[in-house]
């Protein structure tokens, strides 16, 4: 958890494949810790083709029923099923948008990481404005496992919000967009 912390949790991502796993190892957490999810990232590597978008929507009904026998997996139909499908949404979005990133980047200002000043992890919110509208951009596009709490955990671990307490020596370091404690 620490290297994790210290190496990438909150680095600014612009990378759709990178985005793509990180939204969709969210979504997989849902209800679960992160731990377990950060524990099962090399299995879910192996077994969505280390997250290569087309790979992922052209996956196969049976590939991905097989999955749900994988204990390296989180086992939830649902969830297993909502990588298929998320990966053929974000291929609309980037014909849309001409990537993932910056379809995801708009949700905050002027596509820079916005930086919190939190003192104490009791003050860091489930979700903010910005993750909610984000929440509700994805699902009309047909995402699942986008609620705001997992958008606004999404947008923490790929550095759109530097949401690291001011006293961690990580605080300021990914972008210096300069927001106050309620942004975004």
């Amino acid at each position: 958890m620490r290297a994790y912390h210290d190496l990438e949790w909150g680095a600014p991502q612009h990378d759709d494949r990178a985005l793509f796993e990180l939204l969709c190892l969210e979504g997989a957490q849902a209800g679960l810790s992160w731990r377990t999810v950060l524990e099962k990232r090399d299995a879910y590597r192996r077994a969505f083709h280390r997250f290569d978008i087309a790979a992922c929507a052209a996956m196969r009904d049976d590939e991905l029923e097989t999955l749900r026998a994988d204990p390296g997996l989180i086992r939830n139909r649902l969830k297993i099923l909502s990588v298929r499908g998320n990966a053929c949404a974000v291929l609309e979005v980037i014909g849309a948008s001409g990537s993932l990133a910056a379809f995801l980047w708009q949700f905050v200002d002027d596509g820079r990481p916005l930086r919190n000043r939190w003192r104490a992890a009791a003050e860091v919110p489930a979700s903010t404005r910005a993750s909610e509208r984000m929440s509700q951009a994805l699902r009309r596009r047909g995402f699942r496992f986008v609620g705001p709490t997992i958008c606004y955990a999404f947008m923490q671990a790929s550095g759109m919000v530097d949401d690291h307490l001011v006293h961690c020596f990580r605080h300021g370091v990914a972008g210096d967009a300069g927001a106050g404690p309620d942004a975004p």
